[in-house]
């Protein structure tokens, strides 16, 4: 009788468990869904900001007026805020995505393990589990140092192409010649695909490293360990994405601030173009640009990748080899 009843009620509170994890996972489901109703707004706004810079940059190309350029900064420095706050929607969007493939890769484990109905539990003081989410935030960060390195490069390639158009045909700075506007283009898209080849390899075969090499370990749960690095990796995605969305729409304000003349000194005077101030605020945007425009959106991507790459190539392998 007693070991009835120990097993009756160690199965109603499995399935007490497995009821309260459930319904959490259907309120993420819920929330992610709700977020996406908003989508159509979201959109709009994000692309009044690309809009707005595109113009700005027309305006500067065929040296509109100054009163007409006043304008388009203005629009321009709005739409630097509108473009961080739509970035900080895509990723909190893609941290509710996370958690739900979270779900997905816990019962997947569970269910090649024959322990289907069960909770996944990951224990912090493994130190596979330490391991594993030491490795996913070297991942992010080595993800963001590639991503910046890669525009610096094919920046410098642009900065080489133009010096030798203008060395080769002078005519090009009178505006008697042409240039060519095609071999830039080229070199831009050429330098944009072959430096995003490493990051973007990085977060597909990472994981599938890690659960592969953590099972051959005596001792240690690999899949425990991948479940770790997906957690820790969607967390440190997350921060550093809203870090350098603001960061580099801050430091690109900061710029349009100072050259439309609303920065003074202390005695009252306006600082102006080419000052020291302005010259560092210069260096803060170029180092902006990539921050807000490259790595801080492609790290929603990355986010979101790692976890279908581990639902869909991992936690077989991870588990039966």
């Amino acid at each position: 009788m007693h070991s009835q009843y120990t097993e009756h009620t160690s199965n109603n509170t499995k399935g007490t468990n497995n009821e309260w994890w459930m319904s959490g996972a259907y309120g993420t489901a819920i929330a992610t869904m709700g977020m996406l109703m908003t989508c159509p707004f979201i959109l709009a706004e994000d692309t009044f900001g690309p809009i707005t810079d595109n113009a700005n940059g027309i305006n500067e190309f065929t040296g509109a007026g100054s009163e007409i350029r006043r304008v388009t900064d203005h629009l321009d420095a709005t739409g630097n805020t509108t473009k961080a706050l739509t970035k900080g929607y895509a990723m909190v969007s893609a941290g509710l995505a996370g958690f739900l493939l979270f779900q997905a890769y816990f019962d997947r484990v569970l269910l090649f393990q024959g322990r289907e109905g069960e909770l996944f539990i990951v224990n912090l003081v493994c130190p596979e589990v330490l391991i594993g989410g030491i490795l996913a935030i070297m991942m992010v960060f080595l993800f963001s140092s590639w991503g910046l390195r890669s525009v610096g490069d094919a920046a410098s390639k642009i900065i080489e192409e133009v010096r030798r158009q203008i060395k080769a045909d002078p005519g090009i700075m009178k505006g008697t010649s042409r240039p060519d506007y095609a071999r830039a283009v080229d070199i831009t898209t050429g330098a944009a695909l072959k430096g995003m080849i490493a990051p973007g390899l990085l977060p597909v075969l990472l994981p599938v490293v890690i659960g592969v090499v953590f099972r051959f370990i005596p001792g240690w749960d690999a899949p425990m360990a991948v479940g770790a690095f997906l957690i820790v990796g969607t967390f440190s995605a997350i921060l550093m994405a809203s870090f350098m969305n603001n960061a580099g729409g801050a430091w690109d304000n900061a710029k349009k601030y100072i050259e439309d003349g609303q920065l003074k000194d202390e005695a009252g005077n306006v600082v102006s173009k080419g000052s020291l101030i302005h010259a560092a605020a210069v260096a803060g945007d170029t180092a902006g640009d990539p921050l807000k425009d490259t790595v801080g959106p492609s790290l929603h991507i990355v986010a979101k990748l790692k976890t279908t790459i581990k639902n869909r190539k991992l936690p077989r392998r991870a588990v039966l080899l």
